[in-house]
C-alpha cells in the first residue's frame, strides 16, 4: 500500500517536472540557437567587412563630458578603500567625479573615507541622512542629490553617470568608452567577471559557480536580448546612464532616480528607461593588450551570502519585479520579461525533478525488498525523459564552453558538476525569497540584505 501511494505521487511529481523542464529547455535551446546564428552572421558579414574595434582605435567622443561615478556603501570598510584607489591610479586624469553614498551609522567606513576624500578632489563623500542601512537605492538617490550640489557648485553639468560597488575591479578604459557610447545610447552595460574563488574546494565551488553563470549571461544572453530589440537590464555595476535620461526618471517623492522601495534598482531602471524610448546597448571590446573591457569582483564565497544574495535578485526581479514594472513592449520584451521572471519557478522546477529522482531511488531500494517493481514511466514520459536528457547535455555543454573562454577550459569543464551547486543555491535562494516577498507584503520594508565583500590584492600607487 505504502509503495503504491509512492508510486502514484512519483508519477505525478515526475509528469509535471518532465513537462516542465521540457519547456525551459526549449526556451534555453531557441536562445542559444538565436546567439549561434547572430555570431556567425557577425563572423561572415560583419567582421569581414570591418575590423573589430578595440579600445587603441576607439575614437574619442565628439561631444566628450564628465562622468559621474556613483558607489554606495554599507559597511565597507574592508574593500572601499583599495577599491578607490585602485580606481584612481586607472583613470588618473580622465574628466570625472566618484561619489560615494555612506551612513553617519557606518563609523568604519566614514573612517576610510574622509581622509581619502579630503585629499582627492575627485572624490565626494555623500553622507546619508539616515542611519544604515536603507536600500541600495535609497543611497544612491543621496549620492545623485549631491552629485546636483556639484553641478551648482562648478557650473559643470554631468554628461553621464555610472555605477559601481565598493569591491569592483575597474577596467581603466571604461571612462572612454562611456563618454562615446551615451552619445549614441542612454544605457550602457560593460561585461561583469566573477573573480575566481579562493580558499576550500567548497569555497571555490560557491565562487566560481558565480563565473559560469556571468560567463554565459554576459557573454551570450545579454547580447542576443539587445540584438532582438527587447529592453537591456542594468547589472548595476560596470553601466552608464546618459543623464538626461536619468533626470527624467526622478520621482521628487523619491528624491532621486531611483526608487527606494525597490531591491534591484538597478535592473528596474534599465526596463524604465526601454519604456521612455531610451535605447540600451551591451559592449564587449577588448583593450590594447586582448583582454575584455569588464569589471572584475570577488563573489560570495559561502552558502550564507550566496544565498542571500540571489534572495535578493529573486525578490527584486522575479517576484517584485512583476508588480512592479508590468508587461510593456512587445513579443520579444514579454519573452526576456518572463524569462527574467521565471527563477522562482525554475527554482521550484528543480525541487520537484530533485524529489522526483529522490522517490525513484526509494522506490528502487523497496522493491530490492519486497516483491513491488518498480514502475515503469509511461512512453510519453520517457520520451520527455530522453529529450530533457538531450537538453541538459547540451545545456552543460554551453556552460562549460563559455566559462571556459573566459578563465580557460579547465575552469569551465568544472562548470559542469558545479551546476548541482547553483541549482542548491537556487533553490535556498527561492525559499528564503518568497518568505521576505511575503513579508514585504504584510508591510515589513524591504532593506538591504548585506553581503560580505572582498578586494583582491593589487599593486598599484597608494
Amino acid at each position: 500500500m505504502i509503495f503504491a501511494y509512492l508510486a502514484g505521487v512519483h508519477h505525478e511529481i515526475l509528469l509535471f517536472a518532465v513537462v516542465a523542464l521540457a519547456i525551459g529547455g526549449m526556451d534555453d535551446f531557441i536562445i542559444d540557437l538565436v546567439f549561434l546564428c547572430r555570431r556567425l552572421w557577425r563572423k561572415l558579414i560583419v567582421y569581414s567587412r570591418h575590423r573589430r574595434m578595440t579600445t587603441l582605435t576607439l575614437p574619442a567622443s565628439p561631444q566628450p563630458g564628465r562622468i559621474a561615478i556613483f558607489i554606495p556603501a554599507w559597511q565597507e570598510a574592508d574593500v572601499i578603500g583599495p577599491m578607490l584607489r585602485n580606481a584612481l591610479s586607472h583613470w588618473r586624469d580622465q574628466d570625472y567625479r566618484i561619489f560615494v553614498g555612506a551612513y553617519p551609522n557606518d563609523r568604519a567606513t566614514l573612517d576610510i573615507l574622509t581622509p581619502l576624500a579630503g585629499r582627492e578632489t575627485r572624490l565626494i563623500l555623500c553622507i546619508n541622512e539616515r542611519n544604515g542601512p536603507t536600500t541600495k537605492a535609497d543611497c544612491l538617490n543621496v549620492v545623485w542629490r549631491a552629485m546636483l550640489r556639484e553641478e551648482e557648485r562648478t557650473g559643470v553639468r554631468f554628461k553621464a553617470i555610472a555605477l559601481h560597488d565598493a569591491e569592483d575591479v575597474v577596467h581603466r578604459d571604461e571612462i572612454r568608452l562611456f563618454d562615446l557610447m551615451t552619445d549614441r545610447f542612454q544605457l550602457v552595460q560593460l561585461p561583469v567577471l566573477p573573480l575566481p574563488g579562493q580558499g576550500g574546494w567548497w569555497s571555490r565551488a560557491i565562487a566560481n559557480h558565480y563565473c559560469d553563470e556571468f560567463a554565459e549571461s554576459h557573454g551570450k544572453f545579454l547580447t542576443v536580448r539587445e540584438a532582438m530589440g527587447a529592453s537591456m537590464p542594468s547589472a548595476g555595476v560596470a553601466c552608464a546612464f546618459e543623464r538626461q535620461m536619468l533626470e527624467r526618471l526622478v520621482n521628487p517623492a523619491n528624491g532621486g532616480p531611483f526608487d527606494p522601495e525597490s531591491l534591484t534598482e538597478d535592473y528596474e531602471v534599465g526596463l524604465r528607461i526601454s519604456n521612455m524610448g531610451g535605447r540600451g546597448v551591451f559592449v564587449r571590446m577588448r583593450d590594447g593588450e586582448g583582454q575584455l573591457v569588464a569589471t572584475k569582483e570577488y563573489f560570495p564565497d559561502n552558502l550564507t551570502d550566496a544565498v542571500k544574495q540571489k534572495a535578493r535578485w529573486t525578490v527584486g526581479i522575479s517576484l517584485a519585479g512583476w508588480d512592479r514594472m508590468g508587461w510593456q513592449g512587445g513579443p520579444a520584451e514579454w519573452w526576456m520579461r518572463m524569462r527574467d521572471r521565471g527563477a522562482a519557478l525554475s527554482a521550484f522546477v528543480l525541487f520537484t525533478a530533485y524529489l522526483a529522482l529522490l522517490l525513484w531511488g526509494v522506490l528502487l531500494a523497496g522493491s530490492l525488498f519486497s516483491a513491488f517493481p518498480v514502475p515503469r514511466p509511461t512512453p510519453v514520459v520517457e520520451a520527455l525523459l530522453w529529450l530533457n536528457f538531450g537538453f541538459m547535455s547540451w545545456r552543460m555543454a554551453m556552460r562549460a564552453i563559455f566559462s571556459g573562454m573566459a578563465y580557460g577550459w579547465a575552469f569551465g569543464l568544472g562548470a559542469i558538476p558545479r551546476t548541482l551547486i547553483a541549482n542548491i543555491i537556487a533553490m535556498m535562494a527561492a525559499r528564503r525569497a518568497m518568505f521576505l516577498y511575503l513579508q514585504s507584503l504584510f508591510g515589513k520594508p524591504l532593506t538591504w540584505d548585506k553581503t560580505h565583500h572582498r578586494f583582491p590584492e593589487l599593486d598599484f600607487p597608494g
